[in-house]
């Protein structure tokens, strides 16, 4: 991504906290990604974490309460805040935010379509999809995926398994764990297909960063969503 430096006159607006970790390296891209040589050059952040907001995964699954209400309040209220840009650093919370978008009074970066389109960029053969139980229960990305005529290739429910494991042991700050059990996931992936995984949950760059894998085999949902953040951020001001 190419950027010429300035000062962004936009804020942008971070609902987080699903989870904090996955917010906080959310935090961590924007700073490093963005075009700034000096702290005024960097974006204006309004972040909004919240952890308590329901299990996403749980709800999608009819095991827990809808967090439709919480996310929806929590953007209207970054935007009362003065927020002109919105974004969520988690993949699953995008199936109930869909049903409300076109009520957000400022626009909405959206973490699957931007990880898509830098899928395609990256790998026009296609790529893996790892993402939590509930986001794969959804269907989100492979609606969008289609739309594009884009391929995505799934795990089976084992490795669904693994995915999902891995993805409980980042929430439980266990980066190691998280980081062998991952890679064992994907190795034996690669050995069926040789195309880039997709962490299509935004804990999963975190496991995949804390593994032995290499660097370009993965598509990150985070660094994706931080990229889309910032062409608007430095966009027009």
């Amino acid at each position: 991504m190419s950027l010429a430096t300035k000062e962004p006159s936009k804020i942008l607006g971070i609902l987080g906290g699903m989870g904090p970790a996955a917010t906080a390296e959310f935090m961590r891209l924007l700073a490093v990604k963005a075009p700034a040589a000096r702290d005024q050059e960097h974006p204006k952040l309004y972040v909004l974490s919240n952890p308590q907001i329901p299990d996403r995964s749980s709800a999608i699954l009819g095991r827990g309460k809808s967090p439709a209400p919480a996310l929806k309040e929590g953007l209207l209220t970054l935007a009362r805040w003065g927020a002109d840009i919105l974004a969520v650093p988690c993949n699953t919370a995008h199936y109930f935010i869909d049903s409300f978008r076109e009520e957000l009074p400022v626009p909405f970066v959206h973490i699957i379509e931007a990880t898509v389109e830098l899928a395609a960029e990256r790998s026009r053969e296609g790529a893996w999809l790892l993402a939590t139980s509930g986001t794969k229960r959804s269907g989100m990305y492979e609606r969008y995926a289609e739309k594009k005529g884009y391929p995505f290739f799934l795990p089976t429910e084992e490795d669904q398994g693994k995915v999902q494991e891995t993805i409980i042991l980042v929430k439980a700050n266990r980066l190691r764990e998280a980081g062998l059990l991952l890679q064992g996931v994907v190795e034996k992936l690669w050995k069926e297909r040789e195309v880039p995984i997709v962490a299509a949950c935004t804990e999963l760059p975190l496991a995949y960063d804390a593994s032995d894998l290499p660097e370009l085999g993965m598509v990150s949902s985070l660094g994706a969503l931080a990229e889309g953040c910032l062409r608007l951020l430095y966009s027009n001001n």
